[in-house]
């Protein structure tokens, strides 16, 4: 699902992100709201960026990438966290890119995530190229999402992957064998 979002462009730069697990929904300019295989997730562009609410039996999971008012610490590029019953992965990664490169992968990423079910892209006023995309899946008993931030007066794009997914205990070692001898020779 593509949309224009009426509001100004608040988070200009690629080092005004922040990111917070586990923060109440903050006011969304566009949802989607999706349930794959039992699990709730709704995605939210804000005028900041992006917001994610995952809900399951397990309980619930809150992500939040944008600037976040008194937070001083910037994108980690990468966390690994439990949340109760899960474990959380995020990873970020900042590419710059030419004007013409961004222009080419700012189009590329838009129709791949307005095209899709689990999809949902805004774009800014001011630039066709300014946009906050996400794209949600549920795959082996996980469910992942990726997001795209695009930053076009810097030709910045900031990618985001998360993964939660249920924490598997650790197996127990095995039990030596217990090794029978037979007589040598007869």
């Amino acid at each position: 699902m593509l949309t224009t979002l009426n509001t100004s462009y608040t988070d200009t730069r690629a080092a005004d992100l922040a990111w917070a697990l586990g923060r109440e929904p903050l006011p969304a300019l566009a949802t989607l709201d999706l349930e794959l295989a039992g699990a709730k997730l709704q995605l939210r562009l804000l005028g900041a960026s992006h917001q994610v609410l995952l809900e399951e039996e397990r309980g619930g999971c809150s992500e939040t990438v944008a600037c976040i008012a008194g937070s001083s610490a910037p994108l980690p590029l990468g966390v690994t966290q439990r949340v109760g019953d899960w474990e959380y992965e995020f990873a970020a990664r900042v590419e710059v890119l030419s004007p013409g490169s961004f222009a080419g992968r700012a189009q590329e990423l838009l129709a791949l995530v307005s095209d899709h079910p689990h999809g949902l892209a805004g774009v800014f006023p001011g630039s066709p190229h300014a946009f906050t995309a996400l794209l949600a899946q549920r795959h082996e008993g996980q469910v992942r999402w990726r997001t795209w931030h695009a930053y076009p007066q810097d030709g910045q794009l900031v990618a985001t992957r998360t993964r939660v997914g249920v924490r598997v205990p650790a197996a127990a070692p095995p039990r030596p064998s217990q090794a029978t001898s037979s007589p040598s020779g007869a």
